[in-house]
C-alpha cells in the first residue's frame, strides 16, 4: 500500500491534494463533495478587507446618517441591531465547515491595512481555522517604492500577525520578487510556516469596442505549472518552510512533477471549477498508480528527488537550460523559405 500522507503547516494530511481558495468553499455541499473525492484539506475563499470596509461604510451611511439621502429622515433613528456583514458570514462558514468536515480548514485573508491584517487574523483564529493563508495581492506600481520597501511591507505584516496569532501562517506570493530565495529566508526568520507559489494576478484588458478597461477571469492552464515547478525545485532543501504549489495543476502529471520538485502539497482550483470534484479523485488515482508502477513506497520518498539540490546537473534549473532550449528550437518546415 502506497503511503500518500504528507506534512503541511504542522498538519498531518492523508495526501498532498488541497483545493485552494475559490468559490467552491462558499458551499457546504461542494466542500463535502471535495472531501469525499479525497481532498486532504481545504483553503477557504479569500476574506477581502475592502469588502468589509465598504459594507461598514454603507451601514454607517444608512443607519447613522439617514438625513444624507432625505432631509425629512433626520428625525428618524433606526434600530441599531447587529449588521450581518462579510466578516460575520465568513466566520460562520469557518464554523460550519469545521463542524461538517473531518479535514483541516485553512482560512484565506487578503488585507489592505496593517491593522486589518492583524484584527481579522485574530477573528479567523477565534473562529477555529486550522491555519491561515495570507494572500498578499500587492501590485508594486508606485515608482517611488523600492524593491526593499515592497518586501518590507510583507515582513512587517507577517511579524505583527505572528505576534497576534498562534496559527500556522503560509504566505501566498507572486513570482515578481528580484531574489525569491533571499526573500523567503526573511519570511522564515519573521515567523512564516510555509509559502504558496504562486499567486496569479488577474490582468486587466482593453475592450477595443468600448475603449474601456475590462476585467476578465482567466483560469490556469497546465503551462502555468512550469514557473511553479522551477522555483519549488530551486527552493526545496534550502528552506525549512513548507512549499505549496498553486497554479497550473490540471492532472496527475503536473501534480507528480510538483512533488518530485519538492512540493509538500499541491493546490487545485481551475481544474475543479472546470470539471468538478471527480477530477480530484482522478488526479489522486493517477498519482497512486504512477507510484505503484515505479515502486515508490511513499510521497516522502519521491518528494524533492528531482529538485535542483538532488540533480546531478543543477544547471537544468538555471540559465544553461534556457540557452539549450532556445538553441534547440527549429521552425516547422515551410514557415521560413
Amino acid at each position: 500500500m502506497v503511503d500518500l500522507s504528507t506534512e503541511y503547516l504542522g498538519l498531518r494530511l492523508k495526501n498532498p491534494l488541497v483545493p485552494s481558495a475559490s468559490p467552491l468553499s462558499k458551499s457546504l455541499g461542494k466542500a463535502r463533495q471535495l472531501e469525499d473525492a479525497g481532498a486532504a484539506a481545504i483553503v477557504m475563499y479569500s476574506l477581502f478587507e475592502e469588502e468589509l470596509r465598504v459594507e461598514e461604510a454603507m451601514a454607517e451611511r444608512f443607519l447613522l446618517h439617514p438625513e444624507l439621502g432625505h432631509g425629512e429622515a433626520s428625525g428618524f433613528l433606526p434600530s441599531m441591531g447587529h449588521f450581518w456583514n462579510v466578516l460575520d458570514r465568513y466566520l460562520e462558514q469557518i464554523q460550519r465547515l469545521k463542524e461538517s468536515l473531518d479535514i483541516p480548514v485553512i482560512a484565506s485573508l487578503n488585507g489592505i491595512s496593517l491593522g486589518g491584517w492583524v484584527d481579522l487574523g485574530i477573528e479567523l483564529q477565534r473562529a477555529g481555522a486550522d491555519a491561515l493563508e495570507l494572500n498578499v495581492y500587492h501590485i508594486a506600481a508606485n515608482a517611488e517604492d523600492s524593491s526593499e520597501a515592497v518586501e518590507q511591507r510583507y515582513i512587517e505584516l507577517l511579524k505583527e500577525l505572528r505576534h497576534a496569532v498562534s496559527l500556522p501562517i503560509v504566505m501566498k506570493l507572486s513570482p515578481f520578487f528580484s531574489s525569491l530565495p533571499n526573500f523567503i529566508r526573511r519570511l522564515e526568520a519573521a515567523g512564516a510556516n510555509g509559502v504558496a507559489l504562486f499567486n496569479r494576478f488577474y490582468q486587466a484588458d482593453i475592450d477595443l469596442d468600448s475603449l474601456a478597461m475590462a476585467d476578465k477571469l482567466h483560469l490556469s492552464t497546465p503551462d502555468d505549472a512550469l514557473l511553479r515547478l522551477r522555483w519549488i525545485g530551486i527552493l526545496h532543501g534550502r528552506t525549512r518552510l513548507n512549499l505549496a504549489a498553486t497554479g497550473g495543476v490540471h492532472g496527475s502529471e503536473e501534480a507528480l512533477k510538483m512533488l518530485l520538485a519538492g512540493a509538500d502539497v499541491v493546490h487545485l482550483a481551475s481544474c475543479l471549477l472546470q470539471h468538478g470534484p471527480e477530477r480530484l479523485s482522478e488526479i489522486l488515482r493517477g498519482i497512486e498508480a504512477w507510484m505503484v508502477e515505479r515502486e515508490y513506497a511513499s510521497v516522502s520518498q519521491l518528494r524533492g528527488s528531482m529538485s535542483q539540490r538532488n540533480l546531478p546537473d543543477p544547471a537544468a534549473y538555471a540559465r544553461a537550460s534556457y540557452v539549450r532550449v532556445l538553441d534547440s528550437y527549429s521552425p516547422p518546415p515551410g514557415v521560413w523559405r
